[in-house]
Order: C-alpha cells, then structure tokens, then sequence
C-alpha cells in the first residue's frame, strides 16, 4: 500500500502521503491508513477522530 523506502510515517507525522482521493466526496486515504475529510478533520487508523480545527472568522483580516 505505501511506497516509503523503510517504513510508513506515524499517523501523527506531516510526512504521510495521499494515495486515494475522493474529492468529490471530501476525504483522502493516506499512506499510513489516515482518512482526512475537506473539513480538516481526520480518522486515524487506531479509531481516534480528529476534529475539524478550522479559523475562526476572529483572526482573519478583512479586505478593504
């Protein structure tokens, strides 16, 4: 499934890949078994679920 020379990344490392995506149904499989949603939030392999942590409307600075 994965193409790492010596092993997958953790599923905590940024360093994992995409090697399925599904954008029309907002998710991607990644190469150590993560499913990240457009959202951002994810499924890791062992069950957990990561929230989507999107910005708040509060930080962003408004065109003028």
């Amino acid at each position: 499934m994965c193409t790492h020379r010596l092993s997958c990344p953790r599923p905590d490392a940024p360093c994992a890949h995409v090697v399925a995506a599904r954008p029309e149904q907002g998710w991607s499989l990644l190469c150590d078994g993560t499913i990240v949603f457009d959202d951002t939030g994810e499924l890791r392999p062992d069950g957990r679920v990561v929230a989507p942590h999107r910005v708040t409307g509060e930080g962003l600075a408004m065109a003028a």
